[in-house]
């Protein structure tokens, strides 16, 4: 079933540094892939965020133009293109060195979605994350809202000074993904899983945490279900929990539980699929694994 998404958040320039220390630049910011999953996989995305008017803004056009994805009017601006600096370790994994200004414009906006989504430094940088607050509870009488916290801890300074903006956030979902590692620096904790279920006392159905090389774990009203991962040789980690985040998204799109009018659904769904939708989030962030950059799969790669 094809859904209408407004993603809400950061889209910048990637520059990735390798083992070797050769460098590339590709278009990324987690909000931005997750626009980029959503639309591959065959749904109208919008993305409200913030690109400069320079030849690295011009290459993030180009790339969400070529995967369908719909800037809000408010998006383009006369300023320079922010960037984050990753730099791989010897197992693919990411650390981050941020270039960054968040004043987005909220203009143009489309007047119906059936779920809105944001992730990451979007919901905490501001003066940004106000506008995203406010763009949440704007479309929430209507829209299911989910929301990955997607830590950087470089941009958010300590977990104390950020905690209670995110639990605002996560208060406001409906659904709420977030890995162990963000989990564990954000509360100082290793009981990250008892964490993750106790935010559905704020108000989200279902929150889940991924755990890399152990799965993924699903809280909701039935229970706790744990799915194992799916195993791949990895090239790079980047963008892999953002399409994780587009395939809960997508899984429940395809079970017509998106949009305000199915929370009693969303809230009651069973084990087994809440078992489903972990599966399928897995599945499509185990192909952006593999291979490069934060290449989320298209429609008709997957069988």
């Amino acid at each position: 079933m094809t859904a209408t998404f407004l993603i809400v958040g950061e889209a910048l320039t990637d520059i990735v540094v390798g083992v070797d220390g050769a460098r590339r630049e590709h278009p990324g910011g987690s909000p931005m892939n997750v626009a980029v999953a959503l639309s591959r996989l065959g749904h109208d995305t919008h993305l409200l965020t913030r690109v400069g008017d320079d030849a690295r803004g011009d290459a993030i056009r180009e790339h969400l133009e070529g995967s369908a994805v719909l800037l809000t009017p408010g998006s383009s601006v006369q300023a320079p293109t922010s960037t984050a600096l990753a730099r791989l370790d010897a197992n693919g994994a990411a650390t981050y060195e941020f270039d960054l200004l968040w004043d987005p414009r909220p203009t143009g906006l489309p007047e119906h979605v059936d779920a809105v989504h944001t992730s990451s430094i979007a919901a905490v940088l501001e003066p940004g994350a106000t506008t995203v607050a406010d763009t949440l509870r704007r479309y929430r009488e209507t829209a299911t809202v989910s929301y990955d916290p997607n830590a950087r801890p470089t941009l958010m300074g300590a977990p104390e000074s950020v905690r209670a903006q995110m639990e605002a956030i996560i208060a406001l979902s409906d659904v709420v993904k977030a890995s162990d590692e963000d989990v564990a620096w954000l509360y100082a904790t290793e009981d990250v899983e008892d964490v993750v279920d106790s935010w559905r006392d704020l108000g989200p159905a279902l929150t889940v945490l991924t755990r890399g090389d152990e799965g993924a774990v699903g809280f909701s009203s039935s229970g706790r279900v744990q799915v194992s991962p799916v195993v791949v040789d990895a090239v790079d980690t980047v963008g892999a929990g953002d399409t994780f985040s587009a395939g809960i998204l997508d899984a429940l799109a395809a079970k017509d539980l998106l949009g305000a009018q199915k929370r009693p659904a969303l809230a009651a769904l069973p084990n087994d699929e809440v078992a489903d939708v972990l599966r399928r989030a897995a599945s499509l962030a185990a192909i952006t694994v593999s291979r490069a950059g934060a290449n989320p799969p298209w429609s008709h790669e997957l069988t």
